[in-house]
């Protein structure tokens, strides 16, 4: 039996190998299925759960440093009363809520806070696009992480024809200067601008994955259902949102997500290394993959360089 390619996960390989053997009828004994589907699976497919069951634990493993770090960030963050937002945009399916939850499990949730906002209402519409979002702001001591921020009136609203062309030009000019108000409170707020990018293909994958399983197909939007057909729109407006936004105080860093477990421990580390906290870990490596981690400018520049090549950006 072969693995399908390209899934996602490794509870997910596994469970395709299952299902295949798995008998129709469950007992009610949960010990004699699992008998059954033992005796059932060749040695390749067992060979191959093992494998995939130690690569699962290793990845989690892996994370469970970095997640004791953020622990220690985080009282750093209550005793300092500095305040932290960590803005998570990008691409659909680029991986951006497992992400969130990963560097959240082991959290104090009394000190921290994700926030999700859908559509705004009609008064809301009336009223400065930020506004919404800054009611949401963390109090001293707190971490806040958006998933998905103001930054959606330059990137998915545009695109969608949810916001004018007005609109979006008005707001690449003025969000430079509301971040800068904030960002000048005595120093007590952090900043951290995540672009989560995900490949064509990869994106294609994961959205096939949410069609089909029961589970995940609640994900599926109606910016998810064009993401495909708009990938070029989508890919100018990344290009543009750089352009305007990125700055010295407020940079953004551009995450590649198609490998999901090294996006979610690179964003810790990027994390971890934006505040200096007391007993940080001197066995662990905080140093950024260069291959996962590119810095907004990295990322423009190379960006450039393909509009002159190829007529557009590909990434």
């Amino acid at each position: 039996m072969k693995i399908t390619k390209g899934m996602d996960g490794s509870t997910a390989q596994i469970r395709e190998v299952v299902r295949k053997v798995e008998p129709k009828n469950r007992s009610a004994d949960p010990g004699k299925t699992i008998q059954k589907i033992q005796d059932h699976l060749g040695k390749k497919d067992k060979e191959e759960i093992v494998r995939e069951a130690l690569k699962f634990h290793h990845e989690a493993e892996e994370l469970k440093p970095y997640q004791a770090e953020l622990i220690k960030m985080q009282r750093h963050l209550e005793k300092s009363g500095k305040k932290m937002v960590v803005l998570f945009d990008g691409r659909d399916a680029s991986g951006k809520g497992g992400t969130i939850r990963r560097i959240t499990r082991y959290m104090n949730e009394k000190r921290s806070r994700v926030v999700a906002l859908g559509k705004p209402t009609e008064d809301q519409k009336t009223e400065l696009h930020i506004k919404r979002y800054i009611e949401h702001f963390p109090r001293a001591g707190e971490i806040v992480l958006f998933d998905r921020s103001w930054y959606n009136r330059a990137l998915v609203e545009p695109v969608m024809g949810f916001c004018t062309e007005d609109q979006y030009r008005r707001f690449l000019k003025k969000v430079v200067t509301y971040e800068q108000n904030f960002l000048e409170d005595a120093g007590k707020t952090i900043l951290l601008k995540l672009y989560f990018s995900v490949t064509k293909e990869e994106q294609k994958k994961r959205f096939e994955r949410r069609k089909n399983d029961p589970l995940r197909q609640w994900k599926l939007s109606e910016v998810d259902l064009q993401a495909q057909e708009l990938w070029d729109e989508f890919t100018e407006k990344k290009y543009m949102l750089l352009k305007k936004t990125h700055t010295e105080y407020s940079p953004w860093w551009v995450i590649r997500s198609d490998n999901k477990h090294l996006a979610r421990r690179e964003t810790m580390k990027l994390i971890l290394n934006s505040v200096p906290y007391k007993g940080r870990s001197r066995e662990l490596d905080f140093t950024l993959d260069p291959a996962i981690v590119i810095p907004g400018d990295k990322e423009l520049q190379m960006m450039k360089k393909q509009r002159k090549k190829y007529g557009r950006s590909l990434v």
